[in-house]
């Protein structure tokens, strides 16, 4: 320690130099122990890691970029950090990249514009990223996306699929199907549906499975109404809906209302307040399903059936897509990954 930081009472962080002379080797051989390096005698491995150990020393990450050209740290474009699904898909993703020995730069948008989204690769890229993983939920993220050039290998995640760029997603549709086909199992003849906003692909993928498990029951397809993820657009929703069981205030279409599936468990969750509100019973007069499992889905009243998705598999697959072109420089625009979801069944929608 120099007598300058002594005498102001702060301490230097240790170099490769000290463990050099603490362990009584060369600065090279420290190198090569850090580096995992075979041409190291054990005995000599263990001094030096020995040394570290008590000296406290940590690698310079910047100083390491610079002779080997990898900074291993990986960028993502993250989508509203307000909604379950998009943080748990971070969460995900940083969790999945820490597990390879990566670090995660975030950038969240607020618009997908294909100046906001290039403004954000451009920042992830002057922070040295290597690749980067894009959640694209939106058709105007698909569309910003493919208009621009890519300086580094990129995965997506959720809603990429007519992009030609690897991609990783939950199989929305199927958990759509797996809910309705639940609920006409359980003997009803038609289920409503409370979209999420259709310019949100996840929304219109469960609409889709939604329909087509309908139509392929030959159950009546009512018209689906829309919300915008919130538990306040479920709860308006909720009272119309209410309004079709009680006879009062009807809506559209001839379809009875005795089973309802919601595209998030937050809407859902507004739905039941207002079906308690109208004083009907759950799931004696009508049922209800959601798609997410948040934490809270077992703790609503009545404990929610729901669509759990698998975002630590997501963050697994994109990470390990992104490693795979970054080891091997090749892109494999094609490639696809599909994580089924699983049916959760509580009792909002037992009989």
């Amino acid at each position: 320690m120099s007598q300058t930081a002594e005498r102001s009472g702060r301490r230097r962080a240790p170099t490769m130099a000290d463990v050099a002379q603490r362990a009584g080797v060369s600065h090279q051989t420290v190198s090569r122990v850090l580096a995992n390096h075979p041409n190291v005698r054990e005995s000599t491995r263990s001094e030096v890691l020995r040394a570290i150990e008590e000296l406290g020393y940590r690698r310079n990450s910047s100083a390491r970029a610079l002779v080997t050209r990898r900074t291993r740290t990986l960028g993502v474009v993250a989508s509203n950090p307000t909604l379950f699904g998009p943080t748990s898909t971070l969460f995900g993703l940083e969790e999945a990249a820490r597990a390879e020995g990566y670090m995660v730069s975030a950038v969240t948008l607020r618009r997908y514009s294909a100046a906001a989204l290039k403004e954000a690769i451009d920042h992830l890229g002057d922070r040295g990223v290597e690749g980067i993983v894009v959640m694209v939920p939106h058709r105007e993220a698909v569309a910003a996306l493919s208009e621009l050039r890519l300086p580094f290998p990129v995965v997506t995640v959720e809603g990429g699929h007519a992009l030609p760029i690897p991609g990783v997603s939950v199989d929305q549709e199927l958990g759509a199907r797996l809910v309705t086909g639940h609920l006409l199992a359980a003997g009803h003849r038609t289920v409503w549906h409370v979209a999420g906003p259709l310019d949100w692909l996840e929304a219109e993928a469960r609409v889709d499975g939604w329909r087509a498990e309908l139509r392929e029951a030959g159950a009546e397809v009512p018209p689906p109404v829309v919300g915008d993820w919130t538990p306040l657009s479920g709860y308006r929703i909720g009272q119309e809906l209410a309004g079709r069981v009680t006879g009062v205030g009807a809506r559209c279409g001839t379809a009875p209302v005795t089973a309802v599936f919601v595209a998030n468990d937050q809407m859902a969750l507004g739905v039941l307040r207002a079906f308690r509100e109208a004083g009907l019973s759950v799931p004696g007069q009508v049922a209800v399903a959601g798609f997410d499992d948040i934490p809270e889905a077992e703790f609503f009243t009545p404990p929610l059936t729901t669509v759990r998705q698998d975002f630590t598999a997501v963050g697994q697959a994109s990470i390990r897509l992104l490693i795979d072109q970054l080891d091997s420089g090749a892109t494999r625009p094609d490639e696809r990954v599909a994580i089924e979801p699983r049916l959760i069944v509580r009792a909002s929608t037992a009989s």
